[in-house]
Parts: C-alpha cells; sequence; structure tokens
C-alpha cells in the first residue's frame, strides 16, 4: 500500500471545555480528492488549522510522506507543500488583487513578473480575476478565486479547499471542480471541506466524516447514498423543510428608478416591489451589483433620490442605516467577520451594534448588560449557536456558528423588513435549514424579506418571487413557480433566452 501524502495519527484540540478534536485519525493520498464532512462545529476547520499550523494539537502526530514532521506554522506548512483556502478571507481590503498576493508568497516574485503569473494560472483553471483591482471592490466570489490563486502560485503538494463553493454560482462550481481534477489528475493531494453533498459525490473520491469532534465514518462517497451520509453528519435528524402557505399584504419596500455608482460598479434599478408576508429572491453570478444592491437598500450606501427608496411609506433614499432600523427594517451583510459581526468583539457587544438605538439596551448613557446577556441566550439557543460563553469573541466561533449568531440576531427582532444577503453561506445541511424555516416563518408573521443568494436551490426553495440581477440591473420578479434552473442561468448570463 502506498504511503498516503499526509497522515495525522490520534489528534486531539479542546478550547476550554470545549472539545473540537478528539483522537481524529485522518489521511490524504496523493492524486486524492477527499472530502471532509460534518455540520459546524464538528471540528473540521480546527483540524485542518493543525495541519496548516495555525494551531497546535494537544495530542497527536503528524506524518508528511510517512515521516514525523511538527508544523510550528503556517510558513512551515508551506515549505514542506500545504497550502490552503480558508472560508474567511484573509485579504487586505485596501490592497490590489497582486499585492495580497505577493504577501502569501514572501515576495518572491513582485510587479508585473507577478501579474503575469496570476494572469497565466487564472486563465489556466478558468479563475478570472483582475490583477490591479482593489480588494475591497470584489465580490465574495471574486475573492474566492484570489485565495484559490494564491494558494496555487505556491504549487502545493496538498490543497486545503474548505467550503470552496459557498459563494460560487453552479458554472463557477463547476469550473472549480475541473480545477481540481486537474490538480488531481498531476498528482496533488486534495481535502475538500463542503456541506454540500451533492458536490462530494460528484467530485470526491474518498470521505471522512466527523461528528462532535471524532471520526465516526470514512468510505468512497460515491458508493454511499447522500441520505447515509447525512445521517452520518447530522445523526437521526429530519432534515426536510416545507414551503408555508402565506397571504400577502400591503407594500413593504418600493424601489424606482434607483441609479448609484460605485467605483466601476453600477447598479439600475428600475421597479421592484415587496410586500408583507412575501420572500423576494433576487439571483446573479457574482460581481453583477449584489454588494451595491445590499448597500443601497441597508442604507450604507445612500441616494440623492430619496424617493428612489420607500420603506413601509416612507422615503428612506437619502437615510442611513439607523433611520432605516428606526421604520423595522433590519440588515444581515455577506461577510460575517468584519461587517455584521466585529472579530474582537464579544456576543453581548455584538448584539449591542445592531440594536443602538433600542430604548431596552441603554439608560442615560448606561449599557444594560443584563438585555444584552439575555438577547445573547435567546439567539443561541433558538439558533443552536455552539459558543463557549456570551464573552467568547465572535472570531472564535466556527463559520456557520457565526452566520446562525448574525443571522439570528436580526430574526429574534421581528423586523417588518429584513434585508438578507448569502444566508447560509458555510453553514452546514441542518444548519441552513434552520434558518431558511426562520426565514419562512418571519415571512409568515407578516414581515417582507429581500434574499440575495447565489445558491439557486436556496432560492427556488424558499422565494415566493423571484428577479435576477445581472451588470447591475434587475429582471422582471416572477413567481418562482416560473423559473427553473436552466431559465435561471440564462438570466444571469444575460441571455435573451431567459425571457
Amino acid at each position: 500500500m502506498d504511503t498516503p501524502l499526509l497522515e495525522v495519527r490520534n489528534i486531539s484540540k479542546a478550547f476550554g471545555d470545549v472539545v473540537a478534536n478528539n483522537a481524529v485519525d485522518f489521511q490524504v493520498n496523493t492524486a486524492q480528492i477527499h472530502a471532509l464532512l460534518g455540520e459546524n462545529g464538528a471540528g473540521k476547520s480546527t483540524l485542518m488549522k493543525i495541519i496548516c499550523g495555525l494551531q497546535q494539537p494537544d495530542t497527536g502526530e503528524i506524518l508528511w510522506k510517512g515521516q514525523p514532521y511538527t508544523i510550528s506554522n503556517p510558513k512551515t506548512a508551506r515549505a514542506i507543500g500545504i497550502g490552503m483556502v480558508h472560508q474567511h478571507f484573509a485579504l487586505f481590503d485596501g490592497l490590489s488583487v497582486t499585492e495580497n498576493i505577493a504577501f502569501s508568497i514572501d515576495g518572491a516574485v513582485q510587479g508585473k513578473a507577478l501579474e503575469q503569473q496570476i494572469t497565466q494560472l487564472a486563465e489556466r483553471y478558468g479563475l478570472s480575476v483582475e490583477p490591479r483591482k482593489a480588494v475591497f471592490e470584489l465580490s465574495a466570489g471574486e475573492k474566492q478565486r484570489i485565495e484559490i490563486l494564491r494558494a496555487l502560485l505556491l504549487n502545493p503538494e496538498l490543497l486545503i479547499l474548505d467550503e470552496p463553493t459557498s459563494v460560487l454560482t453552479p458554472q463557477e462550481a463547476e469550473q472549480l471542480f475541473e480545477t481540481v481534477r486537474k490538480l488531481a489528475a498531476n498528482g496533488h493531494g486534495i481535502v475538500f471541506i463542503s456541506h454540500k453533498l451533492k458536490e462530494v459525490k460528484t467530485l470526491c473520491d474518498a470521505a471522512t466524516v466527523l461528528r462532535g469532534g471524532s471520526v465516526v465514518g470514512a468510505f468512497d462517497p460515491r458508493q454511499q447514498s447522500t441520505e447515509a451520509i447525512a445521517e452520518l453528519m447530522l445523526g437521526s435528524r429530519d432534515i426536510t423543510t416545507t414551503r408555508q402557505l402565506r397571504h400577502f399584504g400591503d407594500e413593504r419596500l418600493a424601489v424606482k428608478s434607483l441609479n448609484l455608482q460605485d467605483n466601476d460598479v453600477s447598479l439600475n434599478i428600475d421597479n421592484m416591489q415587496v410586500r408583507a408576508g412575501e420572500i423576494y429572491g433576487i439571483a446573479g453570478v457574482a460581481g453583477n451589483g449584489q454588494e451595491l444592491l445590499y448597500s443601497a437598500l441597508s442604507g450604507e450606501l445612500t441616494s440623492r433620490n430619496n424617493a428612489s427608496i420607500v420603506i413601509n411609506n416612507t422615503a428612506v433614499g437619502s437615510l442611513g442605516p439607523n433611520d432605516r432600523r428606526a421604520l423595522g427594517a433590519m440588515f444581515v451583510p455577506e461577510e460575517r467577520l468584519g461587517h455584521a459581526a466585529v472579530p474582537q468583539l464579544d456576543l453581548n457587544d455584538n448584539i449591542l451594534l445592531t440594536n443602538i438605538s433600542n430604548a431596552a439596551t441603554s439608560k442615560n448613557g448606561i449599557v444594560n448588560q443584563r438585555y444584552l446577556s439575555t438577547t445573547t441566550d435567546q439567539v443561541t439557543d433558538q439558533f443552536d449557536v455552539r459558543h463557549a460563553g456570551n464573552k467568547v469573541a465572535a472570531r472564535n466561533l466556527s463559520g456557520g456558528n457565526l452566520q446562525k449568531f448574525v443571522v439570528g440576531r436580526e430574526i429574534i427582532k421581528k423586523p417588518t423588513l429584513l434585508i438578507i444577503n448569502q444566508p447560509t453561506w458555510g453553514v452546514d445541511a441542518i444548519s441552513a435549514m434552520r434558518i431558511r424555516e426562520a426565514l419562512q416563518t418571519l415571512a409568515a408573521s407578516g414581515s417582507s424579506i429581500v434574499v440575495i443568494s447565489q445558491d439557486l436551490d436556496e432560492l427556488l426553495e424558499i422565494s415566493d418571487q423571484l428577479a435576477v440581477l445581472h451588470h447591475g440591473s434587475l429582471t422582471d420578479a416572477r413567481p418562482v413557480a416560473e423559473w427553473n434552473i436552466e431559465q435561471l442561468g440564462l438570466a444571469m448570463t444575460g441571455s435573451t433566452e431567459a425571457a
């Protein structure tokens, strides 16, 4: 039997009373695409951080090509041939694509030579980027491409991809799969972390499942049913969801003649209405104005035309987020760490962020800590946010648990209007189900919800009306029953055949 490229034996890691990894055995072979599966909090990210030198195990050992190896830091991991694309982007927003990549390769190549390498690699693997563009101008999907490219530039023998398709369209995901297959065919080992079991069965030739920090199964996913894999991941729990019958009321959101420009991205919305009790889905390929639309609806970017956006019969186009919150609107941005939550602040303080104007949070300038703690408890209990206490920093939560926290923080306030961007990005199947159920329940209570998402299955599942954003323009909305995946794909690429 061939020696594994990477093998970990009896790896354990705890954070206080929380055991993230418990005697984990895991191995990846050369030319293998190995899925690492498990719900949020199962220990996947911790195990990968140990392999990449970002954290040190409490017990156990790592073998690289059959030899025991101490990976003391990320530089050591990169030097031996381990690369990782993290779920949370590690990019400097004020720097260009090329400058960000230069940092990760220790300045080995600079300037035009590096730009040329980036362009050539991007063309080879279908990962389109603009090397001189600033990162803050990019969508989440475009940022994901940068992370993949800078890992590939180091020519790793083992590449770890943590939820790489969570912000990609089906077309972009298929391009990524081709890239991964090429890498494996060239002898690279791949660790593919995903909650999308259809992807795993299509792409991977081995899988290991973690649950509660322990290995509960190792198998060829092509030989297992999706149901059997899901049961290993989640235990014997029902993960089905049903569409709720809702009645629509008065108009809660109206957008008319909204025209905005931000750098080289433009937004032109002629007409958009969302009624009470309605979920209005917006599909689109990453980089087609989703962030600009979210910023316009949330008030982070205002319009000179105050009447261009109306919330609950009040013109708000020129008003900021707090004024819109005062009208009953709430907002969940795409980027959970840094935009929706402040990484170094604890959960209670992150509750305060969007409750500053709430009279219950403070009196005479003194913050009501008991109210914040009680609200945090309500959010974490209702949305099953797994954490080590209310005083834990937001950055210490797993990606999926932080997503549940920031979504729950807004839903629990029962807004009359909720604008949410990528609601289930990077969360496991049962957590995604809970979030979608919560959105449907909120709509059933009479709230209006705008869901901006690149997950087409999600939009088709929960939306009542569905429109497509392409090059900053929004198609007419149709009842969700009038759309299918093929039509959406055409509309997302601007094809007239989608009409």
